[in-house]
């Protein structure tokens, strides 16, 4: 199979890490994987992933570029004998739906967010989704909102959620001289317990709500550490640092930036919290922390409702509510270390049993045998 996925840019994100992921199922199972976009920091991954990555202004939205990359695709895709197009983003998808139709190749989508739908051109805007010959959910909350807004996608919906890597994503495989340079990094003092909120510095992650649960919590109270990428986000992190300020919080705050060893970083903290106050389509930092055996308390909407077992593997608390998230706290500060320890097991068997990397690159490669031998057969 000759498979070409199309994204804007490939810098760093869920959608990116997916078609990364894919290109290493593609290749294992014996094809070539074709990637165009606009580049990004991320083009070294790729071409050591197998990728082969063709540079195309595809990040613009400019109605007549859309025409034009259209145009692109059609040429690269006779020129290089694609047999299958795989879009990740809304944008990109309109320019890839009309060169696949063009070229009668199979066109598949995946829905890698909750988009939006506040007007009639935002609604039509985000439909190209829903055009795929097969149309893919990152997770079952996805998927039922595809289904209540396009009911006729659903004899050609499937949910693939992404997977974790076990092998990476093993406590067992971080070396104590990687935990104690991440420690000496994010300046933690010996014996204080860390609660992790990693991901994008955005408001909509639930920062503030977090620093309000821990101004509940007894003294001496964990450390909050926010470990994302502070590029851009400056004015952001003063705002964080001045709330901190005013609850009392300021030496119990940690805003390293992002991290390139996630693994030590979560296995690191104690438990790790996703504080989001809009639901996320999926959420990978909740699969990667149940991977590395930690707890987490996720906010119970999006698909942490279905990535976290509530009273197995973590806690589910009503979204945007510091006091739920601070009892929550507490109920696990006070759990004795087996416990906790349990908990963490539960969550890394329930993570490999349901959202294992091998069973998500497996079910690509199906879908696309699928697709490509309908195709060859129609032919």
């Amino acid at each position: 199979m000759i498979v070409l996925q199309v994204l804007p840019r490939i810098e760093g994100g869920g959608a990116q890490l997916s078609a990364l992921e894919t290109v290493t199922a593609i290749r294992e199972a014996g094809g070539t994987a074709l990637v165009a976009s606009a580049g990004g920091g991320m083009e070294v991954l790729f071409a050591a992933a197998g990728a082969v990555h063709f540079s195309l202004p595809l990040e613009t939205k400019n109605p007549l570029f859309l025409l034009r990359n259209a145009g692109r695709l059609e040429r690269l895709i006779r020129a290089e004998r694609v047999d299958l197009l795989h879009a990740h983003s809304r944008a990109v998808a309109w320019s890839a739906l009309l060169a696949a139709r063009r070229t009668s190749r199979p066109f598949v989508t995946t829905w890698h967010g909750a988009y939006g739908e506040g007007n009639p051109l935002k609604r039509r805007y985000n439909a190209v989704m829903a055009s795929g010959d097969r149309v893919i959910a990152v997770s079952r909350f996805i998927a039922g909102s595809i289904a209540a807004r396009h009911p006729r996608t659903v004899p050609r919906l499937r949910v693939i959620p992404p997977g974790v890597d076990p092998a990476r994503f093993d406590p067992a495989a971080v070396s104590p001289a990687r935990l104690q340079a991440l420690a000496q990094r994010w300046n933690l003092p010996p014996g204080r317990a860390v609660v992790l909120l990693p991901g994008r510095l955005a408001r909509w992650k639930g920062h503030k709500i977090l620093l309000h649960a821990l101004a509940r919590l007894k003294d001496p109270g964990p450390i909050a550490v926010f470990a994302g990428p502070l590029e851009g986000r400056f004015r952001y992190v003063s705002e964080l640092r001045s709330f901190a300020a005013r609850l009392g919080l300021s030496d119990r705050l940690r805003l390293p930036g992002g991290t390139d060893d996630m693994p030590a970083a979560l296995a690191l903290a104690d438990i790790i919290v996703n504080a989001s106050t809009e639901p996320e389509a999926f959420g990978r930092v909740v699969i990667e922390a149940a991977a590395m055996a930690r707890p987490v308390i996720a906010a119970a909407h999006g698909a942490a409702a279905e990535t976290v077992l509530a009273g197995e593997t973590g806690w589910c608390v009503q979204p945007a509510d510091p006091a739920a998230l601070a009892a929550a706290l507490e109920q696990f500060f006070a759990l004795p270390p087996d416990a906790r320890a349990a908990i963490g097991r539960a969550a890394r068997a329930f993570v490999l049993r349901s959202y294992s990397l091998a069973a998500m690159q497996a079910a690509m490669q199906a879908l696309y045998r699928e697709l490509i031998d309908n195709t060859s057969r129609d032919r």
